[in-house]
């Protein structure tokens, strides 16, 4: 354990959120992948595909998104749109640990279905009124998203916390797409969502630190545990809470702290 008192933990937590939320940090993360596009529908895309795969290493995740950039000819909407049945199924061969081909090929229908009813994935996210994240939002929209080609063994690449899930990778979209692009990291091409409202992408590092800096006390990575994160990041910064995601992770994955 840390001890910290409280001006000294944000001070910490300030400095290092601002060393890791830097063009630096692109290089080696999968947000890399959809930071080669500058149409929204296109980051978009590519942003939800790439935190729906990422885990494991994070080079392979990478190398990954290369993969689906392409199969889908370097236009990810174009190809999810307009694409005929051969090119669809040329996404057959795809493999990223257990998110497959058919499940590529779900999603691809799937986004096609959204994008046909809406011009943006954040509508599909909007929170509804005295909600105060966006827990209740990722549960509607996994439903929303299964309810257009629905594929049993696919349902399984999208968390839903409702059912206990920390919904990391969802979690992670979100940020991207919510925060601000000041530092030239996220992408903040949100404009309807608060970043107030996003929850902590938990996972195995973030939680580590999360616990030796006493804002976390739960054992497992759970919703539970990211509801108490949430609330202990928000007490430090409650307009923009998830930016200590920066901290938190890059503390883990590169300090071993």
């Amino acid at each position: 354990m840390v001890s910290f008192n409280n001006e000294e933990l944000l001070s910490f937590l300030n400095f290092k959120s601002q060393q890791y939320e830097s063009l630096a940090f692109i290089e080696t993360d999968p947000i890399l992948i959809p930071h080669q596009f500058n149409d929204q529908k296109d980051i978009e895309i590519m942003a939800f595909l790439m935190a729906t795969i990422a885990w494991g290493n994070r080079n392979s995740i990478i190398k990954s998104g290369e993969r689906l950039i392409d199969f889908f000819d370097n236009a990810p909407y174009d190809f999810i749109m307009n694409a005929k049945d051969t090119e669809i199924n040329k996404l057959n061969s795809f493999v990223h640990r257990t998110f497959n081909g058919q499940d590529l090929i779900c999603f691809v229908q799937n986004l096609k279905a959204l994008y046909e009813e809406q011009n943006s994935l954040e509508f599909y996210f909007l929170n509804e009124k005295k909600e105060k994240h966006l827990q209740f939002s990722i549960s509607r929209f996994k439903s929303t998203f299964f309810s257009k080609a629905p594929l049993q063994r696919t349902f399984k690449h999208i968390a839903d916390p409702l059912n206990k899930s920390a919904a990391k990778r969802i979690n992670l979209f979100l940020r991207w797409m919510v925060r601000p692009n000041d530092k030239g990291v996220d992408f903040g091409i949100w404009k309807r969502i608060d970043k107030s409202l996003l929850s902590i992408p938990l996972d195995v590092h973030s939680g580590r630190v999360a616990r030796k800096l006493k804002l976390l006390n739960r054992k497992q990575n759970d919703h539970l545990a990211v509801m108490e994160l949430d609330k202990a990041l928000r007490n430090l910064d409650p307009k923009d809470p998830v930016k200590f995601d920066f901290a938190l992770f890059g503390l883990g994955v590169f300090e071993q702290f």
